[in-house]
């Protein structure tokens, strides 16, 4: 696998038969040299620095039914809440005194925000913190909602394809969800300027080391200038309820291809990682990220923003997350850097 391994640092792609036979064929060896050439590369751009992002989880009402996910329409065990437009900015207030400089605003897709509510929520909030990015998280939308949320002030969004096989995405989603429209939407966003994110989860159900390697081809092809993924995380109250978790081990061997892949992304250490390791943010940063996404969301509804079961960080304040992620970081040669933390591309 070595030989894989040299081919992706040095093109930065492989053909999808070889990201299956890597993936497939990856022994502990293998992964040892990956995340040696990750970090170089890494460091190489980004020195010991991580991105911090103020995680802004303002409304769990979703319109979707996603077959995997806690907050679920058809959920009737999870306690809805949204948050005003002051609720927001008050989070926003609260960030930016701790040194934030990116606010990350993610809900459910949900239809009680109007187009034009969500648009003034990110005017308030360019006009407040004009030195911050803006990054929005709320799912599918047309191209007229993406132009309109752009021309207000947004600057990132991240909306995470799930899985590139759509036989598999159909069997991850209810009918009426598709992976063209959700392929759609990424290259709309991508048209309009922002910078994207996109991601998939690892160990899903019906997942294969081919369908995996879809979604590589697939990033490589998008060029998103973000890509998040987590181990699949089951939540009691849908149907993979009894599902195992996703595969930490293979999730930090993908976070290193993907850093090979992509050597200037911004590549988070996600929450799923720690929650299913408590030193999994600390590993994924070893193999490769450079993103941490501490959570700005008032205490009191934290533990209803709910995808799956056991996530961390639910009962700590803002300065509590921030400082813990510091000292974890810290303690393996990394710091959190200030600052937007944009994508330059170069």
């Amino acid at each position: 696998m070595n030989g894989l391994i040299d081919k992706l640092y040095h093109e930065n792609t492989l053909s999808g038969g070889e990201f299956a036979a890597l993936i497939k064929n990856r022994k502990q060896a293998d992964a040892g040299a990956l995340f040696a050439k990750a970090r170089e590369v890494s460091k190489r751009r980004f020195g010991n620095g991580l991105y911090i992002r103020g995680l802004i989880e303002f409304s769990n009402y979703c319109g979707n039914d996603c077959h995997y996910c806690g907050i679920r329409r058809g959920n009737r065990h999870c306690e809805r809440y949204r948050l005003s437009a002051d609720d927001i900015l008050q989070c926003c207030a609260n960030g930016y005194a701790l040194g934030f400089r990116t606010f990350v605003l993610q809900s459910g897709e949900d239809g009680a925000y109007s187009d034009g509510d969500l648009a003034d929520i990110v005017v308030r909030i360019r006009k407040a913190y004009p030195d911050c990015a803006i990054t929005l998280s709320i799912g599918e939308k047309s191209y007229e909602a993406y132009q309109r949320f752009f021309e207000s002030g947004a600057d990132r969004y991240l909306l995470r394809h799930e899985t590139a096989n759509a036989e598999h995405y159909a069997k991850l989603h209810p009918a009426g969800m598709s992976l063209a429209n959700r392929k759609q939407c990424l290259y709309h966003l991508k048209q309009l300027g922002y910078q994207v994110g996109t991601g998939f989860m690892v160990g899903s159900p019906y997942q294969t080391a081919e369908t995996l390697a879809e979604d590589l081809t697939f990033i490589k092809e998008l060029d998103p200038q973000m890509v998040g993924i987590g181990p699949f995380l089951p939540h009691k109250d849908t149907r993979f309820a009894e599902e195992k978790a996703g595969s930490l081990e293979l999730t930090l061997f993908l976070i290193g291809v993907l850093r090979l892949m992509l050597p200037n992304a911004l590549i988070p250490a996600t929450t799923a990682v720690g929650t299913v390791d408590a030193r999994g943010r600390e590993q994924a940063v070893l193999a490769g990220a450079n993103v941490l996404m501490p959570n700005l969301s008032p205490v009191a509804v934290r533990k209803k923003y709910l995808l799956y079961d056991n996530k961390i960080c639910t009962g700590e304040e803002a300065a509590e997350c921030r400082d813990c992620l510091r000292r974890r970081m810290e303690s393996i040669g990394y710091r959190l850097t200030v600052g937007r933390g944009d994508y330059s591309g170069e």
